[in-house]
């Protein structure tokens, strides 16, 4: 085993001619390596390929050209134990409704070839919150439920690598931090996990790095911080004594905003100019301040910064 969980190497995915419908590249020709042990972010917006990738990576869509591994096993070479090696928590509610989530985990443990003796039924029925509801059936559960259940099916064969794909979608704040304590649960147990959210906070907050598709490319792959990094614009917020002005002599390249509870809102960039520099301006304008602080830019300004670059250059 290699320091990577997963190692992917000049992955493509072309979809066949259908109807009136060309050739559809979803993934060109993709370089990507996620770190064992890591919680790992990949991001995108809609069709930019990421369930393309997901799926080849739980083997459910053949590839058209390149090498996975996971774990250390090639896809091709070693195909059972790559499979075995990734469990995955789909987006789509999928079970049958006449199985509790006792059978289902049984069933599915058993789908893997897992040994009746090395099944933990009841230790995930515990973790993913269903001990309670073990014998009843699926159909009688709540959406958030179904959801734990679908993270238990992911687990039953130990995967080392778990693939959480839009795994808070619609659900509650409750159930969004239970689900997050149990990932880093696991996580601290040494499993790798892959999360793909549309909630940009989510993946700040729990990744470690970050990958983000657009038009079946990795535009770009960093440390989360580093990614935070990228954009130098900085806000500096204020709240005056009085009235605020319509405007004020500023450094060059700093902008005013007004918001609605009265506080000004000073964006500039940190390479340009310094907040020393604009609270002088503020002071020579004869405005008090009552109170101050400052505001970073967050993943969703680096997210749509890159994606609208990307989409530019295509």
């Amino acid at each position: 085993m290699t320091s990577n969980a997963i190692e992917i190497e000049g992955l493509t995915k072309v979809y066949a001619a259908s109807g009136k419908e060309p050739p559809k590249e979803a993934l060109k020709n993709i370089d990507l390596t996620i770190p064992a042990g890591s919680i790992f972010g990949l991001l995108g917006p809609n069709g930019a390929g990421k369930s393309t990738l997901i799926n080849i990576l739980a083997g459910l869509v053949t590839k058209t050209s390149g090498k996975v591994r996971i774990w250390g096993f090639d896809q091709d070479i070693n195909p059972r134990q790559s499979r075995a090696a990734i469990g995955v928590m789909p987006q789509e509610l999928n079970m049958d409704p006449f199985f509790s989530p006792r059978g289902s985990l049984e069933v599915q443990a058993g789908l893997y070839g897992v040994p009746k003796r090395q099944r933990r039924t009841d230790e995930i029925l515990d973790l993913i919150g269903l001990a309670d509801k073990a014998d009843a059936y699926a159909r009688n559960l709540s959406g958030g439920m179904r959801r734990r259940l679908l993270l238990g099916k992911a687990l039953v064969h130990h995967p080392h690598v778990l693939v959480l794909d839009e795994p808070t979608a619609g659900v509650d704040i409750e159930l969004r931090q239970m689900l997050w304590t149990n990932v880093r649960k696991l996580n601290d147990e040494g499993m790798t996990i892959i999360l793909t959210t549309h909630y940009l906070e989510e993946a700040e907050q729990m990744c470690d790095e970050i990958a983000i598709i657009n038009h079946g490319e990795v535009i770009v792959r960093d440390k989360t911080s580093a990614l935070l990094d990228r954009l130098d614009t900085k806000t500096l917020v204020i709240l005056p004594e009085g009235p605020a002005p319509e405007a004020i002599p500023l450094p060059s390249g700093v902008t005013m905003e007004t918001r609605r509870d009265g506080r000004l809102a000073f964006t500039y960039s940190r390479n340009d100019t310094s907040a020393h520099r604009i609270l002088d301006a503020i002071h020579d304008a004869g405005i008090s301040i009552r109170d101050v602080a400052t505001e970073e830019p967050d993943l969703e300004d680096v997210f749509l910064a890159l994606t609208s670059d990307s989409s530019d250059a295509a």
